[in-house]
């Protein structure tokens, strides 16, 4: 079977592998997913990579793919794990968290319906529910094995403030504070309204160039998300934890104002994400206050 690596060229690990393979005569077929686009959340790429990122690199034996703080290889002949870079073995109790948190992420955003999880409209489910499950995180620990308190040490410790914990009647919930493909979560129980531009002066979402001429066309798209997201600050900002990736190099603005005042309904997540549903998952162009290049931050016409 011939090398394949499924890749975004607008990711940095993905145009290392690209160079690397290249550069030093490797022959493989590059297989392009498109990141904007959710390509890796598709369950097509999920068979490829579990982790959901990219690059993957397959050669019909091994699976090789990037992951936070270490590469992770399975043989595909006997579905065994295996895991290199620092550590080694089973991993330090900070991987075996960080997979927990990934595996959180996967499920409470993606996941509950397909595994018939209790999920209520506001995303919270019971935390009990979710350590019967019977799956292992990507440091192939079996979820079963993991206790409450590893459950609050993963959302304390995630940098991305992704999840959220309740305590309800003697009962322990926890949910994904955004980022729902789930169609039970409902946005108002989800998610506090923005009520005035005033409340977020910047309101921006972070692109690519290659995407702007399919935006401008169509508009920004949810995709298979419930939401549109957007971020309240600059990438550079240290109060934005979440809502852009690190490496756009596109910024659009929105006009907070005029969406408020012409019915686009936006939201606020407890993790400081703007989110919005548009019309009918389209935020058309019209609302787009200014664009500009990043870091550059040069006007862009349009």
């Amino acid at each position: 079977m011939k090398l394949k690596v499924y890749a975004d060229r607008m990711s940095q690990p993905s145009r290392a592998i690209l160079i690397f393979y290249k550069v030093n005569g490797i022959d493989f077929e590059d297989v392009k997913v498109d990141l904007s686009q959710h390509h890796q959340l598709s369950p097509q790429f999920r068979v490829i990579n579990p982790l959901m990122k990219v690059p993957a690199v397959v050669d019909g034996r091994f699976k090789l793919f990037e992951s936070t703080g270490r590469g992770k290889t399975f043989d595909m002949r006997n579905d065994r794990e295996r895991t290199t870079g620092c550590g080694g073995g089973s991993g330090s109790g900070k991987d075996k968290i960080d997979s927990l948190s990934r595996l959180l992420t996967r499920i409470l955003r993606h996941m509950a319906s397909e595994l018939n999880l209790n999920m209520r409209s506001d995303g919270y489910v019971k935390v009990n529910d979710l350590l019967k499950l019977n799956l292992k995180t990507f440091a192939n620990i079996p979820l079963r094995s993991h206790t409450i308190d590893h459950i609050r040490e993963a959302v304390r410790k995630d940098n991305k403030q992704r999840f959220s914990l309740l305590e309800e009647n003697g009962e322990l919930l926890i949910r994904a504070n955004q980022g729902h493909t789930v169609k039970v979560v409902e946005t108002e129980s989800l998610l506090k309204p923005i009520l005035s531009a005033k409340e977020f002066p910047v309101c921006l979402h972070g692109t690519y160039r290659k995407n702007l001429e399919s935006i401008l066309g169509s508009g920004l798209k949810r995709m298979k998300r419930l939401h549109v997201h957007f971020s309240c600050g600059l990438p550079t900002d240290g109060e934005v934890i979440s809502g852009m990736r690190q490496d756009v190099n596109v910024l659009i603005f929105l006009d907070v104002r005029k969406a408020l005042e012409e019915s686009i309904k936006l939201y606020i997540s407890d993790n400081k994400v703007i989110l919005t549903e548009g019309f009918d998952g389209v935020v058309p162009p019209k609302y787009f206050e200014r664009i500009e290049s990043w870091p550059s931050r040069q006007p862009i016409s349009f």
